[in-house]
């Protein structure tokens, strides 16, 4: 069995701290936390699970400390988690499996990473990032922010899910100012933080800027396809924000242009016709939607409702303007399996009763 270490940052996260530390102790050989400057009882709670608590000043770099632990990790792997990411049961038991199981050839472990909830706790937003390195590879943190690993060698995917649920708003702001911080100071941003500074442009609601960053972006021949295919969703919603649906279209589909259309691109494009009073149109895409394989390995992120719910519930609007309740019923019952309780389902399924006697 591999040995293995935790590597958290952490700065005032008494609220959520203990809530990952007591279930992922189980499985650690080690547990190794940078603290940046807290001012509550986080230290406090961590030094409750580890020895290994390191004072590192905050310097507007997120890559700094996790890089500085990296350098104490004496085991076979490493696993980075936020202090506000959440391992149930049932995937603290996959990960424990894992641990027992993990081919000692193995380089790099994908996991998914779920970021997005709807009211009853289903995931709706989500992406696989490097989670698990071996320490002989010899792996670093890019990015002052939204860091990463860039995985390399021998990669396998797991079926264990991290949930990162927030405890508040923390800091809006800072992801933001670091990267003005950076430009300020002369440096170029990279392919992959020039889609992020225009994502956190776009945040802010600074829209004629979004939009200058992402055209920059997507005429860079270099970048990964998955971050040319955001950018180009990104930027079709901020053209949305600026009144513009004919660039925001455009926007869309210019992704087709790259590569097969993803899920998330279809529902946006059915939405700009359905809006133009187009049900014909905006079905076809949203009957493309439901065609997209639901393949999260292999895709950058991915909104869950966009491969059913959605589209079903879009569907069903489409074929009633068409005058065509049976299949607009049809569509209605697929989106009340998916979601029985949501309010859209419930109206439509007064509607459907009262104007169609349809139960």
């Amino acid at each position: 069995m591999i040995s293995l270490s935790l590597c958290m940052i952490v700065k005032n996260e008494e609220a959520v701290l203990e809530r990952i530390l007591k279930p992922v102790s189980q499985v650690m050989d080690a547990i190794l936390i940078a603290d940046t400057g807290s001012s509550d009882r986080t230290k406090e709670i961590a030094e409750q699970y580890t020895s290994q608590v390191f004072d590192f000043p905050w310097c507007d770099d997120f890559s700094a400390p996790r890089n500085f632990l990296l350098e104490k990790v004496r085991t076979d792997y490493w696993m980075w988690l936020d202090a506000d990411d959440v391992l149930d049961e049932e995937n603290l038991e996959k990960l424990k499996s894992l641990k027992e199981t993990l081919n000692p050839g193995t380089d790099v472990v994908m996991m998914e990473y779920a970021a997005g909830f709807d009211q009853s706790g289903r995931t709706t937003f989500s992406y696989f990032r490097e989670r698990i390195m071996k320490t002989s590879r010899n792996f670093r943190w890019n990015g002052a922010v939204h860091e990463t690993v860039i995985p390399e060698g021998n990669i396998i995917y797991s079926d264990v899910v991290i949930r990162h649920r927030k405890c508040g708003k923390g800091d809006p702001d800072r992801n933001l100012r670091i990267y003005e911080k950076m430009l300020a100071g002369g440096e170029t941003l990279e392919p992959r933080h020039q889609l992020y500074y225009g994502r956190e442009l776009y945040y802010h609601q600074r829209y004629p800027e979004t939009e200058a960053v992402l055209v920059e972006f997507l005429k860079n021949p270099s970048g990964w396809l998955e971050n040319k295919i955001d950018a180009c969703f990104v930027l079709g919603q901020c053209y949305r924000k600026m009144g513009e649906k004919k660039y925001a279209l455009e926007a869309f589909l210019y992704s087709l242009t790259m590569d097969v259309p993803r899920a998330e691109i279809c529902c946006e494009v059915g939405k700009i016709f359905l809006e133009r009073e187009l049900p014909r149109q905006a079905g076809y895409w949203y009957g493309q939607a439901l065609t997209v394989p639901s393949d999260k390995k292999k895709c950058g992120f991915f909104m869950a409702e966009c491969h059913g719910f959605v589209p079903y519930m879009q569907l069903c609007v489409c074929y009633d303007k068409m005058g065509c309740p049976e299949q607009a019923f049809f569509f209605h019952k697929k989106a009340k399996g998916l979601k029985p309780e949501d309010p859209g389902v419930l109206y439509d399924q007064k509607y459907f009763w009262e104007k169609y006697g349809l139960a």
